[in-house]
């Protein structure tokens, strides 16, 4: 739903003339550049900070390109892994050029571990290459609303003209969690997959909150340089299923706090505790640099009297940004219906236990 300027002004107003309202969770305890609280019932923000700010998504990209597999594909079709899935770099599952696996083993893989060659053996086995891969995945982003999105590979490694808002990430789990075989795969720990020739790849999931908090149902994680530590994910609180999404976190130990503040303060708005909170920080829109419009002033000078070449008479351009003054997020939807989805295959949430092997928390990708 898009708010027209004076919607936006009146959010503004009802924030600036309320402060009480911001008193829970400020700007100050949430150190994410962007962040969304949303009741995945009804789509309803419960808390915002920068919803609209377009960020790099890092490896959450992952999760619009499993939506696209589990509605475009039978997840028990074997496709063969191309030398270009097994060459891209850096976090992979260990599956060789030419390994034999279902599309449900890749699936796991680039959900559980972000391995980024499971994810381009999904795009190649799915969208025939990576580029028709892609332009599905952007299709999606705008069937469901997410029109501040743009992506470029299915991975979500750094590239030009690639980013995302904490506010669309949210829709896009919304819509992911009304798959049973999404929610089973995001919510496992860790598991053993293996190819056709039986070699088995050990995999554990990144994301550690499943080992503390038993109501969350899954969620998916990434980090870059650029986009430093993302996480979104969706928890039971009181019956009710909460989604947290968060972009530009400074470490993955406060990703993980701060998901856990915001998942409590969600709930509590659910249960009218608290007031929804929808902010900006200027300072996380200046750091980027982000601009809303440039103009240029010519350098006037006086022709020279000798002919030059061109090159030395084209006139020299200044230019000054105007930093762009933000949007209020406090968005509303109305319920979506469910519709019946295809049962997941059966898997077990534990399959091994051994979870004091680690793997580094800032692996791109």
């Amino acid at each position: 739903m898009n708010f027209s300027i004076k919607h936006i002004f009146l959010i503004f107003l009802l924030f600036t003339l309320h402060p009480s309202l911001v008193t829970a969770v400020n700007a100050e305890e949430i150190k994410s550049r962007a962040s969304v609280v949303m009741d995945a019932e009804t789509g309803r923000v419960l808390y915002a900070k920068n919803p609209d700010l377009k960020l790099m998504p890092a490896s959450t990209t992952k999760l619009m390109t499993a939506l696209i597999v589990v509605e475009k594909a039978d997840l028990s079709d074997v496709v063969t892994v191309s030398r270009e899935a097994v060459n891209t770099a850096p976090t992979r599952s260990g599956l060789k050029a030419g390994d034999r696996v279902t599309i449900e083993t890749l699936l796991y893989a680039a959900l559980m571990k972000s391995a980024n060659d499971a994810a381009v053996a999904l795009a190649e086995a799915v969208g025939g290459s990576t580029e028709e891969f892609v332009r599905m995945m952007n299709t999606k982003a705008i069937a469901i609303g997410a029109n501040d999105t743009r992506f470029i590979n299915p991975h979500g490694l750094p590239g030009k003209g690639q980013y995302i808002t904490a506010y669309d990430l949210s829709k896009i789990m919304r819509q992911a969690i009304k798959y049973p075989v999404l929610r089973e795969i995001m919510g496992t720990r860790v598991t053993e997959v293996s190819t056709e020739k039986g070699k088995t790849i050990f995999v554990k999931n990144t994301n550690k909150l499943l080992w503390s908090d038993e109501e969350l149902l899954g969620g998916k994680t990434g980090y870059t340089r650029k986009a430093k530590h993302c996480f979104v994910s969706a928890g039971e609180r009181d019956k009710e299923t909460i989604i947290v999404a968060l972009l530009g976190a400074p470490t993955r130990d406060l990703l993980w706090k701060e998901t856990e503040d915001l998942m409590a303060f969600g709930s509590k708005v659910m249960s009218n505790q608290e007031e929804p909170v929808v902010y900006v920080t200027r300072s996380d829109y200046d750091s980027l640099h982000v601009k809303k419009a440039t103009y240029t002033k010519k350098t006037q000078y006086k022709s020279p009297r000798k002919k030059l070449p061109k090159a030395k008479t084209k006139a020299k351009v200044k230019s000054k940004t105007v930093v762009s003054k933000t949007r209020k997020a406090g968005k509303k939807h109305t319920a979506v219906k469910k519709t019946p989805v295809r049962a997941a295959t059966e898997t077990k949430k534990v399959q091994k236990t051994d979870i004091t092997k680690k793997e580094p928390d800032d692996t791109e990708g």
